[in-house]
């Protein structure tokens, strides 16, 4: 067996691979000696299949099997003894398209190498950790907005309208084809109007309508409603208002603490700066690990592989393309062309992925199993009642946990870069904070 080199251009390289006949038909003997054993064959013994015969029966998928392991092999030793680690999967293709049995096999092999990525002085990176702490009046916000979700509601004033977001106490009866129906009357029912928990067109009709006043209330049950005896049918609820109730919020005391686990308010308090000041860590953090990656992309060059280039552009543009384009769902529009802002995003990307990624090597940096759990299980909080069949389907899916435990990766790679990092704490308010974090989204 042959490999030729026949281009050394960059980190471009080309290889001709030759498998000799002899080499491809000693790997056949080899491959039917090995079953000839085994094999059972009528008029023969079990293992008495004479070679001859063999061949005949299994010798041209054999063969095809011994040439793709002849260059599989041919391929692996190569990047073993040259030490290259290709950028991308590697093209194959042969290039004697007459081949026959009995012809040597002439291969062509192409790939782009990584770069060989220079060591990083960590303590030249120099980056900035912002601190916020959450102020008083932060807190006092919180204690607002907890108050507002805890809101109770109280009487208007007789002979008040309702309004959207006011809660009604109501009987109704409701019918379909003027008979009542199985579950569809109550009394001194609370309703909020808004709130979408009724069906469809029914609380709308509830608004402007003053204590003791009645209504018939025209809707149509969805096509998909639960009881097929309903679905899809017109029906008529008779309704009358009780009372009229408008939202307030709730007392900022000792009892909404309790309301939300707490022992008292200032237990309560303390829960909520805990809570803003671990928000404030996380955007905090996001700034540094903008500001290392931007020192990093200033100390360290290296030659790109274009293939990696092209593909990250290529979908950049992509994607940016689809958020301009939000009523795009499918793929099969015309090929979006990177532009010379996107091959620059492109080869930022490309270094500081294949610089981290170096970095952790070295380092030794790997994600546990227990880390890829707690963030799948976090993934699938998103998808309510759904958690398991999502649980499952990404522990069956390698691309899918690659793509989890990636970010997961970078992270561990940053922090042990900013061990040894030149950090300088600042304090600022949480605007400052919030403007640092939106320049982020503006570059």
């Amino acid at each position: 067996m042959q490999v030729t080199e026949t281009l050394n251009e960059g980190l471009k390289r080309e290889y001709a691979i030759t498998v000799t006949a002899d080499e491809l038909e000693a790997k056949v003997n080899e491959k039917l000696a090995e079953a000839q054993p085994e094999v059972e064959m009528k008029g023969f013994r079990k293992g008495k299949v004479p070679m001859a015969l063999l061949k005949k029966q299994f010798g041209q998928r054999v063969l095809g099997e011994s040439m793709q392991e002849a260059i599989d092999n041919a391929m692996s030793k190569h990047f073993e003894e040259s030490g290259d680690r290709p950028a991308m999967q590697p093209q194959v293709k042969m290039t004697n398209e007459d081949w026959k049995e009995g012809d040597d096999v002439n291969v062509e092999m192409s790939y782009e190498k990584l770069p060989e990525i220079p060591e990083v002085d960590f303590s030249k990176v120099e980056v900035e950790k912002l601190v916020a702490k959450a102020s008083e009046d932060e807190v006092t916000e919180a204690l607002k907005n907890l108050a507002e979700t805890a809101q109770d509601f109280q009487d208007r004033k007789k002979g008040t309208k309702s309004q959207d977001g006011d809660q009604v106490v109501i009987d109704f009866v409701g019918k379909v084809d003027g008979e009542a129906f199985d579950g569809g009357s109550a009394e001194d029912y609370p309703l909020v109007l808004g709130s979408n928990s009724f069906i469809p067109g029914f609380e709308e009709q509830l608004v402007g309508l003053k204590e003791g006043e009645e209504k018939a209330v025209e809707v149509t049950f969805p096509e998909e409603y639960g009881a097929e005896n309903l679905a899809g049918k017109p029906a008529v609820f008779d309704v009358t208002v009780k009372a009229v109730k408008k939202p307030v919020a709730a007392e900022i005391d000792d009892e909404l603490a309790k309301k939300f686990g707490a022992d008292d308010l200032e237990a309560l308090k303390g829960q909520l700066r805990e809570r803003l000041e671990a928000e404030y860590v996380g955007a905090a953090r996001a700034v540094m690990k903008r500001g290392v990656l931007d020192a990093l992309d200033g100390l360290v060059t290296f030659e790109l592989p274009p293939s990696l280039v092209e593909a990250e552009a290529g979908q950049i543009a992509h994607q940016l393309w689809h958020d301009e384009n939000p009523d795009v769902q499918g793929h099969d529009h015309d090929k979006i062309e990177p532009t010379d802002e996107h091959n620059k995003l492109a080869e930022r990307r490309v270094r500081l992925g294949l610089l981290l990624a170096e970095i952790g090597q070295k380092a030794e940096v790997e994600v546990s199993d227990a880390e890829l759990t707690q963030v799948i299980m976090q993934q699938a909080r998103q998808y309510p009642g759904q958690e398991r069949q999502f649980f499952d389907f990404v522990r069956q899916n390698a691309q899918m946990q690659q793509q989890l435990r990636a970010p997961i990766f970078e992270d561990k790679v940053i922090d042990h870069i900013v061990e040894g990092a030149k950090v300088t704490e600042k304090e600022v308010s949480k605007d400052e904070l919030q403007a640092a974090l939106d320049a982020l989204e503006d570059e």
